[in-house]
Order: structure tokens, then sequence, then C-alpha cells
């Protein structure tokens, strides 16, 4: 099927442009290696525990995420789950990696999916919530580019994920059920190994954080124009969500009119979180990266 490429003005407009609704939603985030999490106002914010990438729970009552621990150079990475109520936090020692990021919580709660360093080679795994459980989904192979990025399909039978020139859909037992060329549909486009996918409520489109081959003028950059594009999984249908004077990246969305994302104006010196539903853009957190959000 042709691709079809549509205006950046009817962008985010698929189906309300009115704001998502904050009731119980929370915020999770990282800043200055801590992980914080925020009432979706932002009007409340609180430092959970020290940790890196951090995931919340679709129910907002758990945050995954990647604790470092270490000095001199030599740093174990642990996939990590803290409890907001009471803030106790296990660390999954069991895992067979002292490398684990990006992890990805199940519709249902039950489960994460993460990347991890084990036997020389990057590879996705899954593991249950309280840490049991754990086996890996795909496991990487010396000499060929690994997968990055897993992002549950809203089935929960699946997620999706990226090699930097491709973006596939996997059975939680590694097999390829879909598979999409990146430059196919974003022309100067690739992704790298933090490029993000996240999925619509809808199930039906993909959020992706593309790399652009694109020329810039601006001095404190130093590398691809980092852009926002969607993907509709039905009809192949592409649009890109930030124009080329937006550099943005680590999105995720609020709702099927609204996403939280990452940005760094020229001339600044810290990245912040920013809401838009394609028409308004707000800065909502200083200093802040890799944004998730719990269900309504």
């Amino acid at each position: 099927m042709p691709v079809k490429r549509l205006a950046f003005l009817t962008c985010l407009a698929f189906a309300s442009a009115c704001p998502a609704s904050g009731a119980d939603r929370q915020i999770a985030f990282e800043s200055d290696g801590a992980v914080h999490i925020a009432n979706f106002e932002v009007s409340i914010v609180r430092n959970l525990t020290t940790g890196i990438f951090p995931a919340i729970s679709p129910n907002g009552k758990l945050v995954a995420f990647t604790r470092v621990e270490g000095t001199d150079g030599h740093y174990i990475r642990r996939l990590s789950v803290v409890e907001l109520a009471s803030r106790q936090t296990q660390v999954f020692d069991k895992v067979p990696s002292d490398n684990s990021y990006y992890a990805a919580w199940s519709p249902d709660g039950t489960s994460i999916a993460f990347t991890l360093w084990a036997d020389g080679v990057w590879s996705l795994g899954l593991i249950k919530a309280d840490g049991t459980d754990f086996r890996f989904i795909k496991k990487g192979q010396p000499n060929k580019t690994p997968l990055y990025s897993p992002c549950w399909a809203r089935d929960g039978k699946s997620v999706f994920c990226q090699d930097m020139t491709n973006i596939y859909r996997l059975s939680l037992d590694g097999t390829i059920l879909s598979q999409w060329k990146i430059d196919k549909f974003v022309p100067n486009g690739s992704m790298s190994g933090d490029g993000r996918i996240d999925v619509s409520p809808d199930g039906n489109r993909l959020l992706l954080s593309v790399d652009m081959d694109e020329e810039y003028d601006r001095k404190d950059w130093d590398g691809p124009i980092p852009a926002l594009w969607t993907i509709d999984l039905t009809t192949e249908a592409v649009v890109r969500l930030t124009s080329k004077n937006l550099f943005a990246w680590d999105g995720c969305w609020l709702d099927s009119a609204n996403i939280l994302f990452v940005s760094q104006r020229a001339g600044e010196k810290q990245a912040a979180i920013y809401r838009t539903n394609g028409r308004d853009l707000k800065r909502l957190i200083e200093n802040a990266r890799r944004p998730s959000v719990s269900r309504p």
C-alpha cells in the first residue's frame, strides 16, 4: 500500500483536541540521575529514588527503572521496581545481566519487557512484575544488530522493537509477526539504540523518535535532527509531528490527541519535557527526560 504523507497541522488532531483527563494519572520522569513522579498537572512533584529510564505501570502504582551501582568506571545497572505509596524498591538481581535498560510494562501490568546485555550481546528479556519468571523474548546474535526499544502491543501478546533500520512486531517467543523498513516510511530517517517507540491508546499507531539526516543551522547541536513521527499500522500512513526547527525525542502518548516529549531549544543547556496536541505547545518540566504516563 502506498505511503500517505499528511500535513503537520493535522498531526495530532486524530480524534479530539480536548486536553487529556488528568484524574488519578501520574507522570514518571528522570532528572539528574533520579526517578521522579508528578501528578498530571505537574503541581506536585516527588523524588522517588535514584535511578534512570523510569517507566510507570498502567495503574500508576509502580515504577520500573534501572538502578545504577558502582564506582571507578565499573557499574552494575539492574532492573528494579519502586512502589509509589511506600517507596519500597525491589531490585531484580536474578536477571542474568549487569546491564538492563528500557523497561516497558505489559498492558495489564503483570510483566515487563526490557533490554539486557548477556553473553556479550544485547537481547530482549521478559520478567514478571514481582521479579520472577525471567526469560528471553529474543536473544541477540554475535555480529548482528541488536533489537532495542521494546514496547508492548495493546493485545499484551506481542511487542514492538527496532534494530535502527527496521521496526518489528514480535510474539513473546521471538517470532517476527510484522516488519517495517524505517526509511521506506521516513526518507532520510533512522533510529538509534536510544530511539523510542510508543503505542497509541487505540493500538493502531506507533509514535517513533527518529533521527533525521537533514541540514540545520544550530551551533549547539552535534548530530542528526531528532523528530517525532507516527505510523498507522493499518493504512501505513505516516505523519511528522514536529517541525524541522523543533528538535524532539522521547515521545509518549497521553491520549489519542496529546503527547509528551523531550526537547532542548537553541541556546538551552538542559532538556525539558513538553506537551502538545499539534497546535499548542507547553513546557511542563524543566531539566527532565524519559517521560512515561499511567493509563486513564
